[in-house]
């Protein structure tokens, strides 16, 4: 559901950007989002999935099942999109990309805002333990790290930190 079918107005982030809920039509610039970012932030990942396996992941499983997804787009007709965010249950940001054209412009701390809002309480991550950057910036929006593990958890096998913020 789109916030104007939800009948909410699109939430305002930095200039010219906009938020809004996240619908199927999404899902091919999500994917491409996705996929652009992890190739740009953690070159060192494994290519687990084909980029069709991906967008089927993000038609399928992401966008009808997760508790709320969120696009962050260049405002105007036609707006790209440059980012998003993904609640799973009640308190799990089991997601939160950007293109890499759109880091440190606060797309991603207006994303985060977004997600913490729709939570309600308190919310728990996974980063992998070498993306630094993405570390730092869950740390400076106070996360903690609760935990690490080996990365048998997840498909690429790489070790990850558990996060958890408590409002």
């Amino acid at each position: 559901m789109t916030d104007h079918e939800s009948g909410r107005p699109p939430t305002t982030a930095p200039a010219g950007v906009r938020l809004r809920q996240a619908g199927p039509a999404d899902a091919e610039a999500v994917a491409r989002v996705f996929l652009e970012s992890r190739a740009a932030a953690m070159p060192y990942l494994p290519r687990v999935h084909s980029d069709a396996d991906t967008l089927a992941w993000i038609t399928h499983v992401v966008l009808p099942t997760s508790t709320g997804v969120w696009v962050a787009e260049q405002e105007g007709e036609g707006g790209e999109v440059l980012g998003f965010a993904v609640l799973a249950g009640v308190d799990e940001l089991d997601h939160l990309y950007l293109r890499p054209d759109s880091l440190r412009r606060g797309i991603g701390s207006r994303l985060l805002a977004e997600v913490r809002g729709a939570a309600g309480g308190g919310l728990s991550l996974y980063v992998f333990q070498r993306n630094a950057a993405a570390r730092a910036f869950y740390e400076r929006h106070g996360f903690t790290a609760v935990a690490y593990d080996d990365g048998a958890r997840n498909e690429e096998n790489e070790p990850d930190v558990l996060y958890r913020w408590v409002p």
